[in-house]
């Protein structure tokens, strides 16, 4: 049996190292706060003291955390995968990060014996722990066929997108649409309501039309009922979405658009949202319209 190392276990990284334990796969886990270690710990995971320990343990290690510093700092850093590193050892990242850094961790690595996957998700927490996750690859076709069956685990949609960094331009290109759709759902419901029709069937008139999206589809229940907790958080997406501006700027592409839906997750950071669902940008919309959806 494959043995797994898991280090990160926030929103959505408990619930996808959870339903590898579930899947009966010995799982070593790390995370900075130790009470969710230990409550892994609880349902049968061993604990790790570092990134070095866990990596030295196991064949695959994941990753999971906020940003591209921190998961350099996890993979090359003191006490990193790369002192634990030994030759066959698969890394997989499901961070969402730039994809010059996934580059620059499978190129160091690499010269430790360690195959390197930056494979982020989509399908928010809900599909983390439901294992409906959409996987986009980068790197060796090898490694992603070694741990193929840890994938099927947690994920439902799996594609090598190409070599390393490719994964992380598909995820660039996810977070482009996702935060375009919570911006324009948004905009309609606030339309919707100041203009004097019922949300609510403004949202059944146009769900089975081509407006159809994953947005429409998860989102306005919630919001209908108050509920802008995450999810996945509006200072995720926006970091998200500076990874894109970063990404065009390198590569001279223009994202009129995403430009603007980078301001307006900027401005939910400034009124204090960071922490609520990315969908809760509609606060924004409601604060530039002077009116609110619920009142």
């Amino acid at each position: 049996m494959i043995k797994v190392g898991y280090i990160g276990l926030g929103l959505m990284g408990k619930p996808i190292a959870t339903n590898i334990l579930k899947a009966g796969y010995p799982l070593i886990v790390h995370n900075r706060s130790r009470e969710v270690v230990e409550k892994m710990a609880a349902l049968g995971a061993e604990s790790a003291s570092n990134p070095a320990e866990v990596a030295r343990k196991v064949d695959v290690v994941f990753t999971n955390l906020p940003d591209s510093p921190d998961v350099e700092l996890v993979a090359l850093g003191k006490d990193g995968i790369i002192d634990g590193a030994h030759d066959g050892l698969i890394l997989v990242d499901n961070s969402t990060i730039k994809p010059a850094s996934a580059r620059k961790i499978a190129e160091k690595l690499g010269k430790s014996g360690v195959l390197c996957l930056d494979a982020p998700v989509s399908g928010g927490d809900i599909g983390a722990q439901k294992g409906t996750l959409a996987i986009m690859v980068g790197g060796p076709e090898e490694a992603l066929e070694k741990v193929r069956s840890i994938f099927e685990v947690i994920g439902i949609s799996i594609t090598h997108v190409g070599e390393s960094g490719a994964g992380q331009i598909a995820k660039a290109a996810n977070q482009i649409m996702v935060a375009a759709q919570m911006v324009a759902l948004g905009e309609l419901l606030i339309m919707a309501k100041k203009s004097g029709a019922d949300p609510e069937k403004v949202i059944q008139a146009i769900r089975g039309g081509a407006a159809q999206c994953w947005a429409l589809d998860n989102k306005p229940q919630r919001l209908f009922e108050g509920n802008r907790s995450p999810g996945f958080k509006a200072y995720m997406q926006h970091k998200d979405l500076n990874i894109v501006m970063d990404t065009a700027r390198e590569y001279g592409i223009a994202v009129p658009m995403t430009a603007i839906t980078t301001q307006l997750f900027g401005a939910m950071l400034e009124m204090g949202m960071e922490n609520l669902d990315n969908s809760a940008v509609i606060g924004v919309i409601e604060a530039l319209s002077g009116d609110s959806l619920l009142d």
